[in-house]
């Protein structure tokens, strides 16, 4: 049984499935500290440190973030526990301290919103649509980026969600909320995934959401 942090407002397609693999959900939600289309974004408000279940948990204090960018994204950063990766000029100073600490190597991308946009599948393996994060991330020998196509996922207000915010790592699973299937590159992520000994998960009742990632 682990603890997982998610959106209150997940589809309940999504929240049965981890509830019945035996998992607590503690769901967030937030009034007035940022834009309420992701006022219930755990990627928002947490940092997990790493894949491990038992990877430190960091978490915004009042003050720590703002209603704009780049205010919003100080705790958005997408770290596989090798490598943490975040417009490092806009990471909160306890994460880049908490990183140095545990001897995380720091990734320096222009994309605030770096885990909205991040599907981390292992230490040395990630998704992304954003050429920059690929770019970044590609220059380092031993980690794998799988460039795929932007865009496909809701995200209410906005024109597009992300597909880091639409997915999680849970045990050795990676979970997709939504319609995984219906992506363009279903083809290229699935097998990408199953090639690091992990399964993947997605229910095709809906369309791929962002809720913020599946912390």
């Amino acid at each position: 049984m682990s603890k997982l942090y998610i959106s209150k407002e997940a589809d309940k397609i999504l929240t049965d499935y981890l509830e019945e693999q035996g998992h607590v959900l503690e769901r967030i939600e937030s009034e007035g500290i940022v834009d309420p289309a992701i006022s219930c974004h755990p990627d928002v408000f947490l940092c997990k440190m790493g894949i491990q279940e038992n990877a430190p948990v960091f978490s915004a204090s009042s003050g720590d973030l703002g209603m704009d960018y780049p205010q919003d994204c100080a705790f958005n950063a997408a770290c596989t526990g090798k490598y943490f990766i975040h417009n490092l000029r806009a990471t909160n100073e306890r994460l880049l301290l908490a990183a140095k600490e545990m001897g995380i190597i720091p990734i320096d991308v222009r994309q605030g919103y770096t885990k909205c946009s991040t599907v981390i599948v292992d230490e040395t393996s990630i998704i992304t649509y954003d050429e920059g994060i690929a770019k970044a991330c590609g220059s380092y020998a031993d980690l794998d980026v799988l460039l795929i196509s932007p865009g496909f996922v809701r995200l209410d207000g906005y024109d597009t969600g992300f597909i880091g915010g639409c997915s999680g790592r849970v045990g050795r699973e990676i979970i997709f909320n939504g319609d995984l299937f219906a992506h363009p590159d279903f083809s290229r992520i699935l097998p990408f995934i199953e090639s690091r000994g992990l399964t993947c998960r997605w229910f095709a009742d809906y369309k791929l959401t962002d809720i913020g990632s599946i912390l």
